[in-house]
């Protein structure tokens, strides 16, 4: 049996055991290997359901693609409509609402995306430095409620803020009346609508976000704040030069997932506040409330189709640049 020798002098029978494998022709073992893998068979099966869903409403879809290559009609169905090529994309970009459309769902998605996780962040802080756990609970649940309210609550709740009942007064015209202001007219004024809407989405979205960014907070080692203690530091420093650039890692992974979805508008939230009105479409109408409108109002398909597979596309490519750019500064958290 041939042996090896460790550096200092002594045999190593794992290195006999693997000499003598390959000696005579046999792969040696690994430690640990008992011969056979496991296999999740439970886990796998509770993913089966998932997986189904996934491809049933998510993959299977993607049939429908070839509309937007169409111009496609109900009575003639996918296979009987004609191929109009690229004509319902250059339709669409050579509209004279095709720019602002665009401006706007851009503009807005970037300005919710950075407020949404700013005060995410400032959430996270903020009730991490509250020692009382029962009280931690509760302000997070507080602020997480929000997340679960329908658009249409919320439209209700800001019209009453508004315009009051009848579309006359409102709480906020009654402060500004306090203070000596004149009343706005806040549905024929489209101006203040981008912030109108970013404080909504900070109201909906900023405590779901602090939750999420409270589970990364836990993850960080207790030796860590000690040795700031050690070091003299305030809470505020400690804040401020520990904790926030711990959470980067997180804030980058949602940021990548945000870009992602930069030229899809929250549908849901701007339609059941802005509705149909026509006066403040200047700065708020977005890709998502324009298919809409189309759709409903001249039934056109292909173009509807067109513009949804350029928001897949876009996204696409937005999200392999983004996880590109964080791979290359912070390596380890990049999601490629």
């Amino acid at each position: 049996m041939t042996t090896t020798i460790t550096t200092d002098g002594h045999q190593s029978a794992l290195g006999a055991d693997v000499a003598v494998s390959r000696k005579q022709g046999r792969r040696p073992k690994r430690l640990g290997d008992g011969g056979r893998q496991p296999r999740d068979y439970g886990l796998v099966i509770l993913a089966v359901p998932a997986i189904i869903l996934f491809l049933v409403f998510s993959y299977a879809p993607m049939a429908g693609l070839i509309v937007a290559f169409q111009d496609f009609s109900v009575s003639s169905g996918i296979f009987g409509s004609p191929f109009v090529g690229f004509d319902n994309f250059a339709f669409f970009f050579t509209s004279g609402d095709a720019g602002r459309i665009l401006a706007n769902t851009l503009f807005l998605n970037v300005l919710f995306l950075a407020a949404t996780l700013l005060s995410g962040i400032l959430l996270a802080l903020m009730l991490n430095e509250i020692r009382g756990k029962t009280t931690k609970k509760f302000l997070q649940s507080v602020i997480f409620i929000p997340y679960f309210v329908s658009p249409i609550v919320v439209s209700i709740f800001l019209q009453s803020y508004l315009a009051g009942v009848g579309g006359r007064g409102g709480m906020v015209n009654d402060m500004l009346n306090v203070f000596g202001a004149p009343s706005i007219s806040w549905y024929t004024e489209p101006g203040p609508w981008p912030w109108i809407l970013t404080i909504v989405k900070v109201w909906q979205q900023g405590g779901y976000l602090s939750v999420i960014f409270l589970a990364a907070l836990t993850a960080i080692p207790e030796e860590v704040y000690e040795a700031g203690q050690i070091d003299g530091a305030s809470r505020w420093q400690m804040a401020l030069r520990i904790t926030t650039p711990l959470l980067m890692p997180t804030a980058a992974i949602l940021l990548v997932l945000g870009v992602g979805r930069i030229f899809y508008g929250d549908f849901g939230t701007i339609y059941a506040i802005v509705g149909d009105n026509g006066t403040l479409f200047s700065s708020t109408d977005v890709i998502d409330t324009y298919v809409f409108r189309s759709l409903r109002t001249l039934g056109d398909f292909g173009t509807t189709a067109a513009i949804g597979l350029f928001q897949s596309v876009v996204g696409f490519v937005l999200v392999v640049l983004a996880t590109l750019v964080q791979r290359r500064y912070a390596k380890e958290t990049s999601l490629l």
